[in-house]
């Protein structure tokens, strides 16, 4: 009998086995498939252009009697938005993260928790129609107060990089803010108890000892954070202007995401083609900003 009940848990247990590599196996062909197809669409364009003309000019005119396809300022537009985003996003949801699992009280983290899922389920679209109805009013005072009197700068009526990069900047706040306090609140509490039975504050503690022992968990929300502002199309779209220029505070700006989305509709032959680099492009700066972030936490655990 007990012969019987060993070979069916072993059956059962080869049985999960052998599930479980299966969907492992999924997940790497889908990673694999999706970097297969944008190699395939996304480099014909680079060869029949030129990678000079793409990635050291900032002309982007595609529909041009004679075309033109830089987009240096595209990228750069990206690569400064996600990272202001980051600047003033991930240490608010950091901070909001250590208030709800170590400081709050049960009401007050109720009130905070409920406005951080609030947030989580606003449709991007929503964050875009606010920004135009709240925030760009806003911005273009600035402008106007900024630039008054001159006679070279393009007004946007608010629409330009940094309103992009204050709606991102919240857009990121929910993810960091949940993946950081599950973080905060795995960690054991026998490492607190020893901090502060050596004398350090609940601060000290939280700071020096906390957070460094759920940077795994912190620099996950991190990344995530920066994939959601990053791959983020309808919301900027709307607040920054779509136009490709110089990426300055106050100037209207076009985003990798926003390039393809609005010109995929009507685009055709090596303008097409470019779009698909443009995503490949998209996809090659968040695999470098994950193997960044990984290299720099590794170093982190090996150092101690």
């Amino acid at each position: 009998m007990l012969i019987v009940e060993r070979k069916g848990k072993g059956a059962a247990e080869g049985a999960a086995q052998a599930i479980f590599t299966f969907c492992g196996f999924v997940a790497v062909f889908a990673a694999a498939a999706v970097m297969l197809y944008m190699l395939v669409k996304g480099l014909p364009a680079v060869f029949s252009v030129g990678i000079k003309e793409i990635f050291f000019s900032g002309v982007w005119k595609p529909t041009a009697e004679e075309p033109e396809y830089g987009i240096l300022y595209i990228i750069l537009t990206s690569v400064l938005g996600t990272g202001v985003a980051v600047f003033l996003g991930v240490p608010i949801g950091i901070l909001t993260a250590v208030f709800l699992a170590e400081l709050s009280g049960g009401k007050a983290a109720a009130v905070v928790r409920t406005a951080v899922e609030l947030l989580a389920g606003i449709p991007s679209v929503v964050y875009g129609l606010l920004g135009i109805y709240l925030l760009n009013p806003l911005m273009y005072k600035l402008e106007r107060s900024v630039f008054a009197g001159s006679r070279t700068h393009r007004f946007t009526g608010g629409a330009n990089l940094l309103s992009a990069a204050l709606v991102l900047a919240i857009m990121i706040l929910p993810t960091v803010i949940h993946i950081s306090e599950t973080a905060i609140r795995a960690v054991h509490p026998a490492i607190k108890e020893a901090s502060l039975a050596l004398g350090a504050s609940r601060l000290q503690t939280i700071f020096r000892v906390v957070l460094p022992a759920a940077r795994s968990g912190v620099a996950t929300a991190v990344v995530l954070g920066v994939g959601r502002a990053v791959g983020e199309t309808m919301a900027i779209t709307l607040v920054s202007g779509n136009s490709v220029n110089i990426p300055l505070p106050f100037h209207s700006v076009r985003f990798l995401t926003t390039a393809i989305v609005s010109e995929m509709g009507y685009s055709q032959g090596v303008h097409r083609q470019m779009l698909f680099t443009i995503g490949l492009v998209l996809f090659v700066f968040v695999m470098a900003v994950n193997s960044i972030l990984s290299r720099i936490l590794k170093k982190g655990t090996v150092g101690d």
